[in-house]
């Protein structure tokens, strides 16, 4: 990263002409109310809650990938001094098994283990250490089975899961399976398997209730999804658990699954004290889903002058022990295993398999990523094959709105996708470094390396990529927000959860832009609040956003409404501006406080976007509510010798709808990037015959701030999709999506190596001698 952006907060977009943004509203760039309690260190993050009688948590996992149980002895953990209970299957009144789509993952294991890490049986007890030994003296008898861990052969393996080993397969038929190109190209790419790898430890604390019930304390992303999951575990009414979110200390899908918050509740029910668990690094591995690893083959048909043809690609998803978002995954990957291209013709098989590797499940742009980098490189190969420069072969097959996608969905939304990547090709490339001790550092590996400076060659890739909003096939997305206002103060009451991705901001400005107040705040989220769904695809920015501006508008027609009928003219006629309403030629003016009178008001509304359907047994229908895209070029620096690689720079060129938080923005595309360069380059949670080496930090390579690429932000297009509250689109997901296709086209350009699996390694990345 550039010293310019490690020690300036201003974001560094390229885009001329943008007028001076707004100190407050729609279009600020309004600081984070949490900024200042986090970076002083007083933000209430789950692993700093404490409870009057707190016990700690363990659990006890398991050390095989697949193994049948014949015993679980607790005698010896339970006879520790300080030990307060042990819980099993046994001891779970309710659901044993859970999910969030399809209920096939147990809270302990009773029978068979299914993966590595796979959760046996929780201890509480009055320290944490305590608990730890505990955990480690139960005994199990385990009859140890060889794994399943190659996804191709689980079709003719032997059932994993009563459900089957298959979890769901998607044929998309569009077109005449006859067609043919006059060029041909081919290719098999593997995406390695990303884990979310949080910075802030994955916590949480379970208090029990008088009544019986208990409380969850947790960084939920989804807290009314889990309340019910722990409601039936616990074998309880609904009304009777209740989920309050802490701190999250941002998420990338890694904070919606709970089986970290299961163990502790039903070890609060049985001993009657508060209960807490801090998950070591290991266990954060080994206990939440991960991105799919994936297997893709490709084969692309197109005429003489680059226009594509046809696409038929197989597409297999390894999901781990068990469902989770699998199918959900599957069903983005295979609609968009085309890209934001124009394709008349498409044939398209997709799988998602249980298999005994770690569990797959929801990560940022899943699906979406891994079809993204496969049919990039089979762009690249098609310009080389037909002797085009790869952005005029990309020009030539972008998607507009009003194309049809191989599902047979109209687009309907803003699609400028040649217009994003045109912006990103005509950005001029970044300096070439020089060959001096000064700017050692510039070269890869740093300036300890050990490459020499004749040894580099630059590189430069293209990349496009499209992301669904929403929920998808059906998903009946719908969000509740109320809005309070009294002595000129705003409130806003809604459970969408802040991850990061900037809500409460937001939801702070669209009641400024409103109602004209400076003043707002946006309450702590529980489960005693109308539910807003989780906090994934955008969803929060549109469904949430949506409802807290309705219901912003439904106490601004309450306060003007007295004023309008006194003054005998219409609301649309009077206006609030930093806390004054005045009419259009002057005659009212006041404060809000003022014409409240000490009243309160208040107003609660919902949001729901128009429904979307399934896919059906040919692939075909209106599944997506909207889509978003983008466009990136990649520079890099390949050391032709050692392998190593740096990142440059990036240059993104975005659709984005509305830009509402200019600074937010910036932070959110610029995060997913990174994110996808560490997708490309260094993150690879890898396993040995289902276990997991090395499940710390480092052995599992995060990328640094000495990682990240220069990001250049040269265009972001607001062109308002009509359909969307505010017409913004989700931000952080497409770049994500699109970055890691970028990095791997820009070395193939820079080595002629083909690059098809992704994270690169090293010796894919040396060049061949010349024979």
């Amino acid at each position: 990263m550039s010293n310019d952006a490690a020690t300036t907060a201003t974001p560094r977009t390229v885009d001329a002409g943008q007028p001076e943004a707004p100190a407050h509203g729609i279009g600020a760039s309004l600081p984070p109310a949490d900024a200042r309690a986090k970076t002083e260190g007083t933000f209430p993050y789950a692993a700093d809650l404490w409870a009057e009688g707190l016990l700690w948590a363990a659990i006890l996992r398991s050390p095989h990938p697949h193994a049948r149980i014949g015993s679980i002895d607790t005698s010896a953990a339970l006879e520790m001094p300080g030990v307060r209970a042990v819980v099993t299957h046994e001891d779970i009144p309710g659901d044993s098994s859970y999910g969030r789509r399809i209920a096939d993952r147990p809270v302990f294991a009773s029978d068979l283990v299914r993966h590595h890490g796979e959760a046996i049986a929780a201890v509480a007890a009055d320290h944490p250490d305590t608990a730890r030994l505990a955990a480690a003296a139960i005994a199990v008898e385990y009859e140890v089975l060889d794994p399943v861990t190659d996804p191709e052969k689980a079709f003719a393996a032997e059932p994993l899961h009563p459900d089957g080993n298959l979890i769901r397969h998607i044929p998309l038929r569009y077109g005449d399976p006859d067609a043919t190109g006059e060029v041909i190209v081919e290719g098999l790419y593997r995406i390695g398997r990303q884990d979310p790898a949080p910075i802030g430890a994955e916590a949480g604390l379970a208090v029990p209730r008088p009544d019986g019930g208990v409380e969850l304390y947790a960084a939920s992303t989804d807290p009314h999804t889990d309340r019910d999951l722990a409601a039936a575990c616990f074998g309880l009414e609904p009304d009777r658990v209740k989920v309050v979110v802490t701190g999250v200390p941002g998420a990338t899908g890694d904070r919606e699954d709970p089986g970290f918050q299961l163990p502790l509740g039903l070890l609060a029910l049985k001993t009657g004290c508060p209960v807490k668990l801090t998950a070591t690094r290991e266990e954060s591995f080994l206990g939440h889903a991960h991105r799919h690893p994936t297997l893709l083959r490709y084969r692309h048909h197109a005429d003489a002058e680059g226009h594509l043809v046809k696409v038929e690609a197989q597409l297999l998803l390894d999901a781990g022990a068990y469902a989770d978002a699998s199918s959900e995954s599957l069903a983005a990957a295979v609609a968009f295993a085309c890209g934001p291209y124009v394709v008349p013709h498409a044939f398209i098989e997709g799988w998602a398999v249980r298999t005994n590797n770690p569990p797959s499940g929801h990560v940022r742009g899943e699906g979406a990523m891994q079809v993204c980098a496969a049919y990039e490189a089979q762009m690249d190969k098609l310009a080389g094959k037909l002797g085009l420069d790869p952005v005029d072969l990309r020009l030539r097959n972008a998607l507009a709105t009003g194309d049809i996608l191989p599902t047979g969905q109209t687009v309907t939304c803003p699609a400028p996708v040649a217009e994003l990547l045109q912006a990103v090709r005509d950005f001029p490339l970044p300096t070439l470094p020089k060959d001096t001790p000064e700017a050692a550092w510039l070269l890869p590996g740093g300036p300890e390396g050990a490459g020499e400076p004749g040894a580099i060659r630059r590189g430069v890739g293209y990349a496009l990529g499209m992301v669904h909003m929403l929920g998808a096939e059906g998903t009946d997305e719908v969000s509740t927000a109320t809005v309070k206002v009294h002595d000129g103060v705003a409130t806003v009451i809604c459970a969408a959860v802040e991850t990061g991705q900037g809500f409460s901001t937001l939801a702070r400005q669209i009641v400024q832009e409103t109602l004209g107040l400076e003043e707002v705040h946006v309450a702590s989220v529980d489960t005693d609040q109308p539910p807003a769904g989780p906090a994934a695809h955008g969803r929060h920015t549109w469904v949430s956003g949506g409802a807290v501006e309705r219901a912003a508008k439904m106490v601004r027609t309450q306060l003007l409404q007295p004023l309008a009928h006194k003054f005998g003219m219409s609301t649309e006629l009077l206006q609030i501006t930093d806390g004054k309403i005045t009419s259009y030629d002057g005659v009212l003016s006041t404060t809000v406080t003022e014409a409240m009178d000490g009243k309160e008001l208040w107003a609660t509304a919902q949001c729901r976007p128009h429904p979307t359907e399934p896919l059906d047994e040919a692939g075909q229908g209106d599944a997506f509510v909207g889509m978003a895209f983008c466009a990136i070029r990649a520079v890099v620096d390949v050391d032709i010798e050692l392998g190593s690689i740096r990142v440059v720079e990036m240059a993104v060129a975005q659709d984005v709808g509305r830009v509402l938080n200019p600074a937010q923005l910036a932070t959110r595309i610029e995060a997913g990037i990174t994110q996808g360069v560490g997708a490309a380059l260094t993150e690879n949670l890898r396993t040995a015959r289902g276990l997991v080496r090395h499940p710390d930090l480092t052995g599992y390579a995060l990328p640094t701030s000495l990682d990240a690429p220069d990001i250049r932000i040269v265009k972001l297009v607001e062109e308002r999709d009509v359909v969307a509250p505010f017409g913004a689109k989700p931000a952080s997901a497409v770049p994500v999506v699109t970055s890691p296709a970028a990095v791997a086209s820009a070395v193939r350009a820079a080595t002629g190596r083909p690059i098809n699996r992704l994270p690169i390694r090293a010796q894919a990345a040396v060049a061949v001698p010349n024979s």
